[in-house]
């Protein structure tokens, strides 16, 4: 990277929004996932000058995802819920009504759009309330969707075209947005933050006395890997006395429970089941509890057959890497930009039960290794994704695209060199 683009980026960086307070409507049709713990911390750590407001169709879990400002459609009127989503989704209405209405109310500068597909969607409301739009990209909407659905490469032209600017979360994501068609200085790459108050840094350790608890946490989808985690778990427990954890289910989509038949088989076929606790989703606060009472988070992340990847990498990660715990993983996607040089050792490749073995074994034989790991990513999680700062981090990034200053943004796509190490 240059010098003149790495002292544009730091005078961005120290832009601050102006005295006006600047309301922002973020658009997600649910609110919200179970999954979906990262777009909740976005919200919740926007800075004071920031007023953001949440427009959605419908809702679920709001036990766990509560926000002030929300406004639902359905429970405006369900008829107006079925009659307005019908006529947008069939494409007899450009634009989202109920949408529309509440940016204008509140006098809304931005419509964050969060995932691509849901932009495209978002396209006719933006232009008909005059809105700046920032559209986020997570994952599947970079691969999956586009790949899948050819005409979906058609559509993110437009996209590329009339949205202000396009985040994601690592340069490796940033970049198969560029071979999607969108130009670079419309690319702005933008970590996802942790809470980082809501993990302690406490180092694993273990003594090789009692029980290797390894933790594994995530949808059961096929770009999870687990049936190469479980394989590995399972070759390993030849060796050493393990206890494995599986947080995560398959929900009603049926590739998903045809990958929960692929890592049950992989369970019966690794030994006892006795020893692999399968709790099933758990409460996000119960899976952090779980977290500080295993000594190993494993998380093999892999391309899927039909083209579904991280696109970045798994919020997981960043939080168990955070908590002290030892990640190993793959070189999968940005999973390399969140560990950097110190967690690398712990990477295999893809597919690679071999791989994610030996990098197991390395961490049993080597046991008084950890801490010397762990100290470097935790202060790199600390200084890149903090959900305190990315927020405030966000509030400029408004304020620029609000300002035009987005017009002229200079390439954000690190080399391999630069951002993946």
């Amino acid at each position: 990277m240059s010098n003149a683009a790495h002292s544009s980026r730091q005078a961005r960086s120290a832009l601050t929004p102006g005295p006006q307070r600047l309301t922002a409507v973020h658009y997600s049709p649910v609110w919200l996932g179970a999954t979906e713990t990262w777009l909740h911390t976005q919200f919740v750590h926007l800075p004071p000058e920031v007023e953001s407001h949440v427009v959605c169709l419908d809702t679920a879990n709001l036990d766990q995802f509560q926000v002030p400002r929300l406004h639902v459609l359905r429970e405006r009127s369900p008829l107006r819920f079925l009659w307005e989503k019908g006529l947008w989704k069939l494409r007899l209405r450009n634009h989202l009504n109920f949408l529309v209405e509440q940016a204008r109310r509140y006098d809304a500068k931005v419509l964050h759009s969060h995932f691509g597909h849901v932009g495209w969607w978002n396209l006719g409301s933006a232009r008909r309330a005059n809105l700046r739009h920032v559209v986020t990209f997570y994952g599947h909407d970079v691969t999956r969707i586009p790949q899948e659905i050819p005409r979906w490469r058609r559509r993110y032209t437009r996209l590329f075209r009339e949205a202000a600017l396009i985040l994601c979360e690592g340069p490796h994501m940033a970049r198969s947005i560029v071979g999607l068609g969108c130009p670079e200085e419309k690319v702005r790459v933008h970590h996802l933050g942790i809470d980082i108050g809501r993990f302690p840094f406490r180092p694993r350790f273990w003594t090789g006395d009692g029980p290797l608890r390894v933790l594994i946490a995530a949808s059961f989808r096929e770009k999870k890997g687990i049936p190469y985690a479980i394989r590995a778990l399972g070759i390993l427990s030849r060796h050493v006395d393990l206890e494995v954890t599986v947080i995560g289910d398959a929900g009603r989509e049926p590739r998903n429970r045809e990958e929960k038949k692929h890592i049950l088989a992989a369970v019966s076929d690794a030994g006892p089941s006795s020893r692999v606790r399968l709790l099933g989703y758990q409460p996000y606060t119960s899976m952090i509890e779980e977290a500080y009472n295993h000594h190993i988070f494993l998380s093999p992340s892999v391309t899927a057959a039909d083209g579904d990847t991280e696109g970045g990498a798994p919020i997981s990660i960043i939080e168990m890497a955070a908590s002290g715990m030892p990640v190993v993983s793959t070189t999968h996607c940005d999973i390399p930009e969140v560990v950097g040089s110190a967690g690398a050792p712990l990477l295999a490749d893809e597919r690679d039960v071999e791989g994610l073995l030996s990098r197991l074994m390395w961490l049993v034989d080597h046991r008084s290794e950890w801490e010397r790991i762990l100290e470097p990513i935790r202060t790199r999680v600390q200084t890149e994704y903090s959900a305190a700062e990315q927020g405030k981090k966000l509030g400029r990034i408004y304020a620029e695209v609000v300002d035009g200053a987005a017009d002229a943004l200079q390439p954000q796509l690190p080399s391999k060199s630069d951002g993946e190490q």
